[in-house]
């Protein structure tokens, strides 16, 4: 499994882009949608809402359990992906490209998110 070495992580497993004109895109990453198993559902942050920093901001829903959507920054939701909504199954095959989750507009990043070899680290040790 490669994280893609552009992208930062929480340790709650989502991922993050670096920002353009201030928004990044959200996602989890392939570890936790192979742990999740086949998702099924996905409930997303509505456009418009604050999100912060590791509260949760939505849920994904798999064959295997449900589980928690946090957010890895604080900002605004400037849009979902509704291909994700309509298809959830993009999670577990493209979670860093189609299967991406929402945007936000940062207002403030946490100075522990992970570099990709971190996250690496964090998730075989």
């Amino acid at each position: 499994m490669s994280n893609p070495q552009q992208l930062r992580y929480s340790k709650e497993h989502e991922w993050l882009s670096a920002a353009a004109d201030g928004v990044s895109t959200v996602g989890i990453t392939e570890f936790a949608a192979n742990s999740l198993g086949d998702v099924v559902f996905v409930q997303l942050p509505e456009v418009g809402a604050a999100v912060t920093a590791g509260e949760t901001c939505g849920e994904l829903e798999s064959t295997k359990s449900v589980s928690d959507l946090y957010s890895p920054v604080t900002g605004e939701v400037t849009e979902i992906n509704q291909d994700v909504v309509d298809d959830p199954s993009l999670v577990n095959s493209a979670p860093f490209e189609g299967g991406w989750l929402f945007r936000v507009r940062v207002a403030e990043e946490p100075a522990d998110l992970l570099s990709a070899t971190e996250y690496a680290t964090f998730t075989t040790g």
